[in-house]
């Protein structure tokens, strides 16, 4: 028998704030996150703008904040939410309390993230250059590693489950959830910490992403420069933050009494293998991401409600994503709810899918489908209901967020309204 896999917990670190409902709320006011960069001088540099996460506070000591890259503050922030929001009842050290004995080996992590401790490794190459091999810090590699994130996770709660780091660009949380599904189903762990968290804005991260033209030059209108599926779109805008899930076996999370926030029933992940930037102009490696995730959960393309967009706000992304909707739902491409909240939020690379994932869970449980800012010209390729510039009520059973990266990856998971 299939074990089932709910939602008990979310958080979120984001340009709209760092809390699931500050978000969520300001999503629906259809505010925007996107300001002129706060974080660094971007006075030589073409791009100046991005949804940088300047006011928020790691919350421990600075001498603990020293320790640990920023893109692993922000996964550890996300997950004390979302492991409040799950009940876990935690010790006198701050580890989750488990009733039986050998139950933290059963209660892993897999965390997406696309580049890890980029903010050490510009750091620490600077004072390499400036300052010499003797001021570079001994904690560099420990704060820049791709596990790190992880790492510190299992720390901080006493985990001793599989413990793995996903690197696929922008699918990155998507395909960390994904592998997450199938541990769980297939009786490896009955909990999980999952999502994804970056931390890449750098001058270095912001000026090769602007020198490779693939960001939105619109420094004057910043609020209105991510624009996916706009005729006016000009690129995505660089973005940060994490995205933090907990997963459980279901009559697990019911036997504790956890309150379940959603049900995760398919996953999909493909690679394009054509270009290691631009996806595929038919958009076929993400089409079959799609049904593979409809063919897991079971279901038919009629039956998802709500499509939580990849929809970065490039030229040849949205056009992309818009054909393989179409291939892949046919006639219910026209009726589906689609929206990019990547409008409002910018685009944080490998966290987006598990940001778009608990927002996807927001939407059903709270039966509104969240708007596509900026979407005031839309492109005559871009042609299905991509919920313009206004949120809609609409009632949700089933939603699917997209995730695609640069390599070709693709991943579609998708969640639906729980009952038992």
């Amino acid at each position: 028998m299939t074990r089932r896999i709910v939602v008990t917990g979310s958080g979120i670190i984001s340009p709209l704030g760092c809390s699931v409902e500050e978000c969520w709320q300001r999503v629906l006011k259809c505010d925007s996150g996107i300001h002129s960069i706060k974080l660094f001088d971007t006075s030589d540099i073409k791009v100046k703008i991005g949804g940088d996460v300047h006011d928020w506070s790691y919350g421990d000591t600075p001498a603990a904040a020293r320790r640990i890259d920023r893109y692993t503050q922000f996964a550890l922030v996300a997950a004390r939410e979302a492991i409040r929001m799950s009940g876990w009842k935690l010790d006198e050290n701050g580890r989750i309390a488990f009733e039986k004995p050998g139950a933290s080996s059963r209660f892993g992590v897999v965390l997406g993230s696309g580049i890890g401790g980029m903010v050490t490794i510009y750091d620490q190459m600077s004072r390499l250059i400036l300052k010499g091999p003797g001021r570079v810090s001994p904690l560099t590699i420990p704060k820049l590693m791709l596990n790190a994130g992880g790492g510190n996770l299992a720390i901080e709660y006493g985990l001793h489950g599989p413990n793995y780091s996903v690197a696929t660009a922008c699918a990155s949380a998507g395909n960390a959830i994904g592998n997450s599904i199938y541990l769980i189903r297939d009786n490896v762990c009955d909990q999980l910490i999952t999502g994804g968290s970056e931390a890449a804005m750098t001058r270095m991260a912001l000026a090769a992403f602007a020198n490779m033209k693939a960001l939105s030059t619109r420094n004057d209108e910043p609020e209105k420069a991510s624009r996916p599926f706009d005729a006016n779109r000009d690129g995505f805008v660089f973005s940060e933050g994490a995205g933090i899930v907990v997963f459980e076996e279901m009559e697990k999370a019911q036997q504790r009494g956890a309150e379940i926030l959603a049900e995760v029933v398919g996953f999909g992940t493909t690679c394009d293998a054509g270009h290691i930037t631009s996806p595929d102009a038919e958009g076929r490696g993400a089409a079959a991401a799609m049904q593979a995730a409809l063919d897991d959960a079971g279901i038919a393309p009629g039956q998802i409600d709500y499509i939580n967009a990849h929809g970065t706000s490039t030229p040849l992304g949205d056009k992309a994503e818009t054909r393989a909707i179409k291939s892949v739902f046919g006639e219910h491409a026209k009726s589906v709810a689609i929206s990019s909240t990547k409008s409002q939020l910018g685009h944080s690379l490998g966290a987006s899918g598990g940001i778009e994932l608990i927002l996807c869970i927001k939407a059903i449980n709270e039966s509104v489908v969240p708007p596509t800012a900026n979407l005031t010209d839309p492109d005559p390729d871009c042609d299905l209901d991509y919920t313009p510039l206004q949120p809609a009520k609409r009632e949700i059973e089933y939603a699917m967020s997209n995730s695609f990266g640069f390599g070709g990856h693709n991943a579609s998971v998708i969640v639906k309204k729980f009952a038992p």
